[in-house]
């Protein structure tokens, strides 16, 4: 099984102690690839939750685990929600896993918690690019997870009956599974490690190098922005979630997303922009926590579409993250649905053409502590479409 949050496993007990900032920090910088969502910074970005750093200890005193939770009341209930997005950062491969959950669950319950909330950062299953665009082309799969994966990550479908024999269940996908609410289960990334620049352009399909030399002929630019660049990005990112039917975030959420992350370390957030006669078509931003770098939030104009700045875009972002030492660059979401329908298989069909991988993983988890409350909870986020 492959956990990229995975610590070495220690030998007995585990103690669970809220953490200062700098003790997490340490933590998950000693980790090759952790989520931006299990930084203490993320609960910065998030000010309607109340956030707070956990960390494991082993016998010793050493810290071996460390997790993010923020918190969310019910309307009108001093109860709470318990959400550790793309966490925690511990030991998923240790067959003793109650060591390490146990003692979460009894400290979020003494909080208030009426249902903790995880996402294992676990990977279940792959498929190649060439894998998914033969599942594309296939009418009789209408779903990713219907088609033949390239390989299986052993001990993945055992941890998941683990969870459900100790109380754990998937909460119901609102949306498709890459864009339902909370963070995707399928994504799609492109492996770094061991491979040169021209072997990753390599990869890129025939369509996707044409379209970066058409860019290059044409004259657009890619350029790295600023803070005072985030206006003109959510302009293109306002008109993008118009066409492409998501509810938009405010400005302010990406001004407070930069001052965040750019304070706990001044690269771990990127701003991009692509320029065409002196008019910006595209713009995106990139998070880098360790060797792993994530295309976040990506915006464009339906004028002059044929210099294809998107393609010229990534592909500066990619190039970027390769000289930054990445592991993976990762896209982010994709979406579950195969079939011609689907408004976001295009932009499926954009990622594949990067070369890659589609990756599904175990999705998140409830442990529900108060029944009650956590179906009036449920019923609550069923009716508004979701809560990340």
């Amino acid at each position: 099984m492959t956990a990229a949050a995975a610590a070495t496993s220690p030998v007995g007990p585990l103690r669970l102690r809220p953490v200062s900032r700098a003790e997490h920090l340490a933590f998950v910088g000693s980790r090759r690839s952790v989520s931006h969502m299990q930084l203490p910074s993320w609960g910065d970005v998030k000010p309607d939750w109340e956030a707070e750093s956990l960390g494991w200890f082993d016998g010793e005193g050493r810290i071996v685990g460390a997790g993010l939770v923020l918190l969310r009341a019910l309307p009108r209930v001093r109860r709470y929600l318990a959400y550790l997005p793309e966490g925690p950062v511990i030991d998923w491969a240790d067959p003793r896993l109650e060591r390490w959950l146990d003692p979460l669950l009894a400290y979020l319950k003494g909080r208030g918690a009426f249902t903790v909330r995880m996402g294992p950062p676990v990977v279940v299953r792959r498929w190649s690019a060439e894998a998914v665009k033969q599942a594309i082309a296939d009418p009789a799969v209408r779903r990713l997870r219907d088609a033949e994966p390239t390989s299986y990550e052993p001990g993945a479908a055992d941890l998941a009956e683990r969870l459900r024999r100790t109380g754990w269940r998937q909460p119901q996908e609102h949306g498709t599974a890459g864009f339902a609410a909370g963070q995707p289960r399928y994504v799609f990334q492109v492996p770094f490690a061991g491979r040169s620049l021209d072997d990753i352009r390599g990869g890129l399909n025939q369509q996707w190098r044409r379209n970066v030399k058409k860019a290059e002929k044409a004259g657009v630019k890619v350029v790295r922005g600023g803070y005072e660049d985030l206006p003109a990005f959510h302009t293109l990112y306002t008109e993008t979630a118009e066409r492409d039917r998501f509810v938009a975030r405010p400005l302010s959420y990406f001004q407070r997303m930069w001052t965040a992350l750019t304070s706990e370390h001044p690269d771990r957030m990127r701003l991009y922009l692509a320029h065409h006669d002196g008019e910006i078509l595209a713009a995106a931003t990139m998070l880098t926590v360790g060797e792993h770098v994530w295309y976040s939030y990506g915006a464009s104009t339906d004028r002059r579409r044929e210099v294809q700045p998107n393609n010229a875009m990534q592909w500066r972002m990619m190039s970027d993250a390769h000289e930054l030492g990445a592991a993976v660059y990762d896209f982010r979401g994709i979406t579950d649905t195969l079939e011609e329908t689907d408004h976001l298989l295009g932009l499926l069909r954009f990622k594949v053409g990067a070369g890659g991988e589609a990756v599904e993983y175990l999705g998140e988890w409830d442990r529900p502590l108060n029944r009650l409350l956590h179906q009036a909870f449920a019923l609550y986020m069923a009716r508004r479409g979701g809560a990340s």
